[in-house]
């Protein structure tokens, strides 16, 4: 069997997909020594995803201090995101504990302003070639596992070898699918519609997100004075949603409690949605391959998880597989590291949306945990840890935790009865 040490490589590491995974895994890889040969499909430096809440969580901010983003992001103008959140209970908002530190955050900020950034910070750094206008179409294989990519460029297709092929291109990853890497795909019960809005006032200045049981909606201010509007209805209602998209949008925004005035509000864009949008997890590695961000695991967009994933993936390969990637260990058993951080990370979060893209109201330990955040301020704040996922289900649904909204609950019930 052809060992990767015995196979000539043009690079390191060949990463498809130059968005915020495939520029994070670049900068990060070659930052620990790795040759990292970066393809972008698409010819403009200036491309960026259009369909996407728009918004980093605060689990990302490790990552975009690593890569030094955050200054540049705060020049852009990006907004710090916080949030509030409403429920049946009212209005959870999480703020700060008295004399504590305040809440992390991340930002929102538009992928037309990020997704050029971001690459050309790759494109910057020293070990990494980006190649525009480079898009796979096959994989190559020795011995049982993948060493390289075959290309279509402007001047015809090219083979790019390499001891690791990263793919980073995306819930319909072609790399993945070239590799047949095992995936599971999960129904989505809901349909989305967003645009983006000039000058439209948000109570504080904040993100809101609404949870109507099935429906949804959020609406997320972003730089240059623009908010993202989206709305997250039932797929039962799409039929009618469609015969008036532009009013059944507006009406649906128009009737969420506090509704932020749309109507004297400027649109933008237009109406950018996708009426099936189901949950991908996929097996993150195979031999000679790792899959970051959405090729990996495409999340709910109701949660707006994938950019913060996206970069915390890059991250968490580029720590695990850098070494074996020069050369100086054993790839397979770095690749099982990166799976097994990555299940860990992030399976429990995902097993979660799965079931709630089911399109159903709140279970009974939601509706414990959303109406306690709704009454006390330490409860918004757990949740807004857990929102921002800075912690996993287990913590977020630990025994104290538990006990704790319940408590809120009694003495809420206690102090209605008494009045």
């Amino acid at each position: 069997m052809t060992s990767p040490e015995s196979t000539v490589h043009d690079y390191d590491v060949v990463i498809a997909g130059a968005s915020l995974a495939g520029s994070a895994a670049a900068i990060l890889l070659a930052r620990r020594g790795a040759r990292v040969a970066l393809l972008e499909r698409r010819s403009d430096p200036e491309a960026y995803k259009v369909l996407c809440t728009h918004s980093l969580q605060a689990a990302a901010y490790p990552v975009l201090d690593e890569l030094g983003l955050v200054p540049d992001l705060e020049k852009a103008g990006a907004i710090r995101n916080e949030a509030r959140w409403y429920t049946r209970w009212g209005w959870i908002e999480p703020t700060a504990a008295p004399g504590g530190p305040e809440l992390p955050y991340a930002y929102n900020i538009r992928r037309s302003t990020l997704d050029p950034l971001i690459r050309s910070r790759a494109a910057a750094t020293p070990g990494v070639d980006l190649l525009l206008g480079h898009r796979v179409t096959g994989l190559i294989g020795e011995g049982g596992r993948t060493v390289g990519v075959r290309a279509s460029t402007a001047d015809g297709e090219r083979e790019i070898r390499a001891r690791l092929v990263v793919g980073a291109d995306g819930k319909d990853s072609a790399v993945a699918k070239l590799a047949d890497v095992p995936a599971k795909q999960h129904r989505n019960g809901r349909f989305g519609y967003l645009a983006h809005f000039r000058d439209l006032p948000l109570r504080d200045g904040i993100s809101h997100a609404w949870f109507l049981e099935p429906d949804a909606a959020y609406a997320f201010p972003n730089e240059d004075g623009i908010t993202v509007v989206a709305v997250l209805p039932d797929k039962e209602r799409l039929p009618d949603f469609r015969k008036d998209l532009e009013g059944s949008f507006l009406d649906l925004v128009r009737g969420l409690p506090d509704a932020p005035p749309i109507d004297a509000a400027e649109r933008v864009s237009k109406f950018i949605g996708t009426v099936d949008y189901p949950l991908h997890t996929r097996k993150p590695t195979a031999p000679g391959l790792a899959l970051v961000g959405d090729a990996a695991l495409t999340g709910d967009p109701l949660w707006g998880v994938g950019c913060a994933w996206a970069l915390q993936s890059a991250r968490w390969l580029a720590e695990t597989v850098a070494p074996a990637a020069t050369g100086r260990g054993d790839l397979d058993t770095a690749l099982a590291a990166y799976a097994r951080t990555h299940r860990r990370r992030l399976g429990g979060h995902q097993y979660l949306s799965v079931d709630y893209a089911k399109s159903r109201p709140f279970n009974p330990v939601e509706r414990l945990m959303f109406s306690a955040a709704a009454r006390d301020a330490s409860m918004a704040r757990h949740m807004y840890f857990f929102g921002s996922r800075l912690i996993g289900p287990l913590r977020f649904l630990s025994p104290r935790a538990l006990a704790k909204a319940s408590l809120v609950n009694i003495r809420h019930r206690r102090r209605a009865a008494g009045r």
